[in-house]
């Protein structure tokens, strides 16, 4: 199994070390970078294992047929992994299309 990223994906993910710092969720660029890298492992390590749901509608913007998996960082927060599922050769890859987390997104979620 593979799991790839949309380049713009990978982009907002260089862009989120900044935000997290600069907004002061963390006193240190290195330790926004420490959380940003375990949020990405967690997508490759753990996303083709995740349950994952039937996107809503809203999220057909990022792509059709798409699906979502969650991964909870601490009490506050939650990422949601947007994605499609392919073959391609023998192999199942996830294609990553959208990634934000529950305070950005969480009123269009079906819960």
């Amino acid at each position: 199994m593979t799991v790839l990223f949309l380049p713009e994906v990978e982009e907002y993910i260089y862009e989120l070390i900044d935000i997290l710092y600069h907004k002061n969720y963390f006193g240190f660029k290195e330790n926004a970078y420490i959380y940003v890298n375990d949020l990405v492992q967690d997508i490759y390590t753990y996303l083709p294992t995740k349950q994952r749901k039937v996107a809503p509608p809203y999220f057909d913007r990022y792509g059709s047929n798409l699906y979502y998996a969650s991964f909870r960082k601490n009490k506050n927060t939650t990422w949601y992994v947007f994605f499609n599922i392919y073959q391609h050769h023998d192999e199942t890859v996830f294609f990553v299309r959208y990634i934000a987390n529950n305070h950005v997104i969480a009123q269009y979620l079906l819960y």
